[in-house]
């Protein structure tokens, strides 16, 4: 038994190759950047007034009572052309182009136009409501690294700077394998001894929150046949991942199945609670995750181990106990838990009162999970601890 240290440091030995793919930026959304991402262009492309005025020369517009006369407009999208001389006036609007001679803007507030003049009533000594280009980026500026994960705001960065189509790396597929004579389907009526087959939904869902494709395998029954019938299933799966079926019981087949398909096994089990029976091999140009069967068992060490084999980097913060909790064992544990702000603004962590491996009922609040270190002594209310986030934080 391995401990998830050197689990985890396996598992980022053993990753899937991703593929390289150019895509439209309208479908870039949650998609991972395959190289950074310089900008083509520049970001405002001109000095553009901030406001609704007039482009002055600043010289005209230090005094009061100031008069100049205006000697042309530019509306966005139509550059005055000519060079503003002593005495001269430019009415522009919010994103009109500075006209050449220009020194700033004086908002149409601080003056009064009266036919085709202007009379200055707040004076104005510096330059003012200029954006001046460049000021968000520059053409090959780098504007976005390798490896980020694209959102609104990124997608916004990326049409501005002047992409249309950008390199991501490509989307894996995750095929979960169930299997079990007491597992029957969703909207079935469970008999006795019989369970819905829930895992593979919820592990899907992560899956795909994650960026990525889940194919769920059809359900196999308790038999070396069934199980080896179901994983042909997944022959253009990126990662197998069976659920269950790994303990050392009579209809526990799973692994033999696997091995006997040419699995090569890289561990057997991690010193981790839940999750002692996760296992790890690869099958061919395939990996295969084997994750416990109990579900709560099974979504948090998809948390631990699935996210960093499909490059999920996991996010750990340093939280403070609200209670205590008592020592820790020889397994590295994590604790389904509620983070929040406090009233300080501080971060604050609540372990749940149910950890249960067979419980579903307590992720609908757990947005992070305590680890607790081998052999951690007892903590107190208000010992600070690490926590895996899982969730937003309130």
């Amino acid at each position: 038994m391995i401990s998830v240290t050197q689990a985890l440091t396996l598992i980022s030995d053993n990753r899937p190759a991703r593929r390289i793919e150019t895509i439209p930026l309208r479908s870039a959304l949650g998609r991972r950047l395959a190289a950074p991402i310089t900008a083509r262009l520049t970001q405002p492309p001109f000095d553009a007034s901030a406001m609704d005025g007039y482009g002055v020369r600043l010289a005209d517009v230090a005094t009061q009572s100031a008069k100049l006369r205006v000697v042309g407009e530019a509306p966005a999208g139509m550059p005055y052309s000519r060079e503003i001389k002593p005495g001269e006036a430019v009415r522009l609007f919010t994103g009109s182009v500075i006209p050449k001679g220009a020194q700033s803007v004086i908002m149409q507030e601080n003056v009064t136009r009266h036919e085709g003049a202007i009379t200055v009533n707040t004076p104005q000594s510096d330059a003012r409501h200029i954006r001046r280009a460049g000021i968000d980026f520059n053409r090959g500026d780098t504007i976005l690294p390798e490896g980020r994960i694209i959102g609104a705001s990124e997608i916004a960065v990326l049409a501005s700077s002047g992409h249309k189509d950008i390199q991501v790396t490509s989307k894996l597929t995750v095929a979960f394998l169930t299997g079990g004579d007491e597992l029957v389907p969703l909207g079935a009526e469970p008999q006795a001894g019989q369970i819905i087959n829930s895992n593979p939904y919820a592990l899907a869902a992560l899956i795909e929150d994650w960026g990525h494709r889940a194919l769920i395998l059809p359900t196999a029954k308790d038999t070396k046949e069934s199980i080896s019938a179901a994983l042909g299933g997944a022959i253009d799966a990126d990662i197998i991942s069976p659920v269950g079926g790994a303990s050392v019981g009579d209809y526990d087949h799973m692994r033999a199945v696997f091995r006997a398909a040419g699995l090569e096994m890289i561990f057997e089990k991690v010193a981790v609670k839940p999750g002692k029976p996760t296992w790890f091999g690869k099958l061919g140009a395939q990996f295969v995750l084997g994750l416990p069967g109990n579900p709560a068992s099974a979504l948090v060490c998809a948390h631990v181990f699935l996210g960093p084999l499909i490059d999920v980097q996991p996010v750990y913060v340093n939280a403070r106990l609200a209670d205590g909790l008592p020592a820790n064992g020889p397994r590295e544990n994590y604790l389904r838990a509620q983070i929040n702000l406090n009233d300080s603004g501080l971060v604050q962590v609540s372990p749940l009162p149910r950890q249960d491996s067979s419980l579903m009922t307590p992720f609908l609040r757990a947005n992070g999970l305590i680890q607790r270190p081998v052999a951690a002594p007892a903590a107190k209310g208000g010992d600070m601890v690490k926590v895996l986030k899982i969730g937003a934080i309130a």
